[in-house]
């Protein structure tokens, strides 16, 4: 029997709704030889792992995934980080000086960085490092 991707993702999203319970009970009964194997297949696969996930990282879902997760650590509080992460990165110009940003491994003075209020955690607005060290 042939299955096409999505007759196979449907099917397997119906077995799952049918077998939460099921599955959630083995899971608590079976936890601690689970999670031992997880650890001994990561032990085997640790160099594997490393590799692929540096591959991911430099793709741009990888590196958005990781400047939101950055901006999560900072305390950063949004309800749509999808759409602040594009505003991040379709602004050109600090919308304090107008100075045109720039995307570079160093900070400059006219790197990209987002604004925050640090003590209530909300975006402010996408700025040069210069302005975003002035603001505070």
């Amino acid at each position: 029997m042939v299955q096409t991707k999505e007759e196979k993702n449907a099917y397997q999203k119906d077995y799952y709704q049918k077998n939460k319970e099921k599955k959630k009970a083995y899971y608590q009964k079976n936890k601690e030889k689970i999670n031992q194997q997880h650890i001994e297949w990561y032990q085997k696969n640790k160099e594997k792992v490393k590799e692929k996930n540096k591959e991911y990282n430099q793709t741009e879902q990888g590196k958005k995934m990781r400047r939101i997760s950055e901006w999560k650590r900072m305390g950063i509080i949004c309800d749509d980080f999808e759409a602040l992460y594009n505003q991040y990165i379709h602004t050109s110009k600090c919308e304090n000086c107008n100075i045109e940003l720039t995307e570079d491994k160093v900070t400059t003075s006219t790197t990209r960085c987002l604004d925050h209020n640090h003590d209530t955690g909300e975006f402010r607005n996408v700025v040069c490092h210069s302005c975003n060290v002035r603001i505070g």
